[in-house]
């Protein structure tokens, strides 16, 4: 009687488990740069809450203890609080927080005293790193606009090159200096018209400046000019800190990064693509100090390799890729295979990066999600330990009725095996139709995982299923399958999604009349291929960002003319490459469009031009299409203040609602 009752009253509480809505992903508490402390006791992570009333992010540097779990605020009231690192012996803490409004490094002594900041610098601090002997700071900022005297002063003109639409000045590049960690001036090491790398996200972080073990060295990236469209002739440079002189580590001459020293100064580790070619998985390289080439040790894990931190025996690297609809984790040798670390339904973030840090006794902090429940603070003692979950910012968000995740996986297009996530409503019931939702993803180097997902919660909660389906072009089934995308932008992509659709179709839950399609950025560029090139499919479509026209993004994106690789060359060196950049753009078939489609973009998207929504939309509109335009005036590849993010939410539910009710 007594169970009877507990399981009643457990079943009521379900009942009135609160939904997730509009407002929920405002409320989630997002997790950062987590890193370990060197003795392993405690991690110090970035805490961040959204603060709608100043329409701002807050961030906190939060130092958690491993052992009790217990958490203590470092920082509090400081704007733009981000990348603390630990000082080799752990007892100091760096972070980067604005002064003036600009970045500068802080230092903050456990040993008593408040955080100062080291730094006054008036471009800013981009990164920094510690010296091995903790008594200098080498940070990357970028180098001070020209003075100009007299009537020139008013002469804002400059060299137009290889960057976006948007540039308004020549871009100025970003170089390394030196401090003292206990205060002075900093000196100046490099200098020139090429950069260190300069990250425009989404993308991975800039190249970390690793040292070498006697403190007289460090690794840097060198990139040829500071026009983004040149950030692929980019080489791995070993730098003399005491003369400034540097001498490449190999004699490849694009593509290469994120190099990293070893711990014994034996070796560098550095990204490059298979075979140099753009189009390939991206692997991680093991080279002498002295120089040379080196070789891929990531090879056969074919995967696309998204971080390499060396680990404190020099002979084995910890690595992470997105794995079918995971992500995961190994440990690399230098000599021999990878073993993967076991997770379980933990799936390390990566946006395009893991999150995460390694101490010299080869425990892990990472931030993760599993499927139910947003992102936390991670803890692996060794590479033979699962992970334990070390904070619960979010457990009131697991709390809630929310939608199951699924992997599922299918036989494609052209007999590649392909995978995705589904997501079913609350209270989903086998033998009903429901409205199906693609949710496709960006990139396309990137991949849907069966991780906690805002947009697929959102949706599974108005009762929709949803459907996350990875395509030709994902970086998460091996070499062939994201190369099959190669001068295939659309076609093949676009037919591996649809045998998703038709495999969801014959489960019999899905409602055939109010199917939609959905995404941004390159998910963008599939729901508006899609809407053209199959257009008796959807009820309703949401293109956010939408790349729809190659030459635009040939021309006016940050990336530019390094788009040329995905069609074999420029398109204005040979004609028929000039049609297959037509082609291949969704405008070419968007007279065919008559799905009723809500366009997204922002005013500031150096990645994908806004004149490509304006296109779409004056296609739908001088065709009779039911469409709206709504343009954020933010800067950037999509809005990352908390209340246009919950706008382009709220409209994109709205819109689809609007098209898929009864």
């Amino acid at each position: 009687m007594i169970i009877r009752l507990v399981l009643a009253a457990v079943l009521a509480l379900a009942a009135f488990a609160a939904r997730f809505d509009i407002n929920t992903p405002g409320r989630i508490v997002r997790l950062s740069d987590p890193q370990i402390s060197p003795d392993g006791k405690s991690i110090a992570v970035i805490v961040s809450r959204s603060n709608f009333e100043e329409n701002r992010t807050d961030a906190n540097l939060v130092l958690i203890d491993v052992a009790s779990r217990q958490q203590r605020t470092l920082t509090r009231d400081r704007r733009g609080v981000a990348q603390p690192r630990w000082s080799p012996t752990g007892n100091r803490l760096g972070f980067l927080a604005t002064v003036d409004g600009k970045t500068q490094i802080h230092i903050l002594p456990f040993d008593g005293g408040d955080a100062f900041a080291l730094t006054r610098t008036p471009q800013g601090v981009q990164q920094f790193s510690w010296s091995p002997d903790g008594k200098r700071i080498a940070f990357v900022t970028f180098d001070d606009p020209p003075k100009v005297e007299g009537v020139e002063r008013h002469n804002k003109s400059f060299e137009a090159a290889h960057n976006d639409f948007l540039t308004t000045t020549h871009p100025r590049p970003s170089h390394l200096w030196i401090i003292a960690s206990d205060g002075g001036n900093a000196s100046r090491i490099t200098s020139g018209n090429w950069t260190l790398p300069i990250s425009f996200p989404p993308s991975p972080p800039a190249a970390p400046l690793s040292w070498t073990p006697d403190g007289k060295s460090v690794t840097i990236v060198k990139v040829a000019t500071p026009y983004s469209g040149d950030f692929n002739q980019s080489t791995v440079q070993v730098l003399d800190v005491a003369s400034g002189a540097m001498r490449q580590l190999t004699s490849h001459k694009t593509d290469e990064g994120q190099p990293l020293i070893s711990p014994d100064g034996q070796y560098v580790a550095y990204w490059y693509p298979r075979d140099g070619q753009s189009k390939n998985v991206n692997e991680v390289m093991v080279a002498p100090f002295a120089g040379g080439e080196g070789r891929s040790v990531t090879r056969p894990l074919d995967r696309n390799v998204q971080r390499a931190i060396w680990m404190a025996d020099s002979r084995s690297l910890l690595v992470s890729a997105n794995d079918g609809t995971g992500v995961a984790m190994w440990i690399q040798p230098v000599d021999g295979p990878a073993k993967r670390i076991q997770t379980g339904k933990v799936v390390p973030t990566t946006g395009f990066w893991l999150d995460a840090s390694v101490n010299p006794q080869g425990r892990i902090a990472f931030v993760g999600s599993e499927p139910m429940w947003p992102a936390e603070l991670y803890f692996v003692e060794s590479a033979a330990a699962g992970p334990v979950r070390l904070t619960e910012f979010n457990k009131e968000i697991a709390a809630m009725e929310l939608g199951r995740p699924e992997s599922i996986q299918w036989k494609g297009p052209d007999g590649l095996q392909m995978d995705g996530v589904v997501t079913y409503p609350p209270g989903f019931q086998a033998g009903r139709k429901y409205p199906l939702v693609l949710y496709v993803h960006g990139g396309p180097r990137s991949a849907s995982k069966e991780a906690f997902s805002n947009y697929a919660q959102l949706f599974s909660a108005q009762g929709w299923v949803v459907f996350e389906p990875n395509y030709r072009g994902s970086d998460n089934l091996g070499n062939a399958f994201q190369s099959a995308i190669w001068n295939n932008a659309g076609d093949g992509p676009g037919r591996d999604v649809m045998s998703g659709v038709d495999l969801l179709k014959r489960r019999g839950f899905v409602d055939d009349t109010r199917i939609a399609v959905s995404g941004w950025s390159y998910g963008g560029y599939m729901t508006s291929w899609l809407i053209g090139h199959y257009p008796d499919v959807w009820r309703a479509a949401v293109a956010g960002a939408a790349v729809t026209d190659w030459m635009d993004q040939y021309n006016l994106g940050d990336a530019n003319v390094r788009r040329g690789t995905a069609f074999g060359g420029s398109p204005y060196t040979d004609a028929a490459r000039m049609a297959e950049y037509r082609k291949q753009s969704p405008m070419a078939e968007a007279s065919r469009i008559k799905t009723p489609t809500l366009i997204l973009a922002t005013t500031g998207d150096y990645r994908v031009p806004i004149s490509q929504s304006y296109r779409l939309y004056n296609a739908l509109r001088d065709n009779g299409v039911p469409v709206r335009f709504f343009a954020y005036p933010v800067a950037g590849h999509s809005p990352t203040d908390p209340v246009h993010t919950r706008d382009v939410m709220r409209r994109w539910v709205d819109w689809l609602q609007t098209y898929l009710k009864l």
